[in-house]
């Protein structure tokens, strides 16, 4: 098995009718193809579950919420028919969870880089600890965060995305992320994190299903063109990837690594 092929997606539904979404990779939670179509799936999934009133999305650890984009996939994509078809997986997973009649509470315990930004700002209501830092570090590698820029816009605002965007090397803090309205709450630890999470949880189980579905419709007026309009970020970014510029910066960051 390559490193590209580590990690896994699982889902568990409590039962009161809250389901568990969690992602795990060994570099530092990135997301590999094979990770954005179980991910993607697992959200369609459980959206239309019966049983499942409200969905968390995690990730395990406790250091890197995720890091996005793997780069060691990245450095194998050969043409831009491949490259769109990668960043199509981050479209998907966006889209599953704007689709997704459940409302979807996403657990950011740590670092969120890239695409790890957009799946924090594809959820419903964000919550985070102190080191949950965020980067959109696609500008230093020769891309852009095309794919994840209307979720992130969403969220943020173009101001606060153009200051990450240019600022592509640089970490913002979790308390910033939470002043443009990325987190909807942050916490000192990933103990009062789990807390928060579960008491919030458990109260949105408890309300009407229905008004919860309506609420979700409301939450995303107006985007009912991402389907064609995320496809065409990605394969700008397919195409992009395959730039001198992008392989070299690739390969310098991968050689840094070894």
């Amino acid at each position: 098995m390559s490193a590209i092929d580590n990690g896994n997606v699982s889902s568990v539904i409590s039962t009161n009718g809250a389901a568990t979404i969690s992602f795990y990779h060994p570099s530092q939670n990135s997301l590999p193809s094979h990770l954005l179509q179980k991910l993607a799936k697992s959200i369609r999934e459980a959206g239309v579950d019966d049983a499942v009133k409200v969905i968390i999305l995690k990730s395990e650890g406790d250091r890197t919420f995720c890091a996005g984009a793997s780069f060691d996939e990245l450095m194998q994509i050969k043409d831009k028919e491949q490259g769109c078809k990668f960043f199509t997986g981050f479209a998907d997973v966006i889209n599953a969870c704007r689709k997704s009649p459940k409302l979807i509470v996403a657990r950011v315990q740590g670092k969120a880089v890239g695409g790890g930004v957009g799946l924090a700002a594809a959820s419903d209501y964000c919550v985070a600890t102190q080191f949950a830092a965020i980067k959109l570090s696609e500008l230093a590698i020769g891309i852009g965060p095309f794919v994840i820029s209307p979720a992130v816009i969403r969220k943020v605002g173009l101001p606060a995305f153009s200051q990450l965007t240019f600022q592509a090397t640089e970490f913002q803090t979790a308390q910033w992320a939470k002043e443009k309205g990325l987190y909807n709450e942050v916490y000192d630890d990933i103990t009062s994190l789990d807390f928060a999470v579960n008491e919030l949880v458990n109260k949105l189980v408890s309300y009407n299903p229905a008004a919860l579905t309506a609420l979700k419709q409301l939450l995303w007026e107006g985007t009912n063109d991402w389907d064609s309009l995320l496809a065409g970020r990605a394969a700008i970014s397919g195409e992009l990837v395959l730039s001198d510029f992008t392989q070299q910066a690739l390969q310098v960051f991968l050689t840094s690594k070894k």
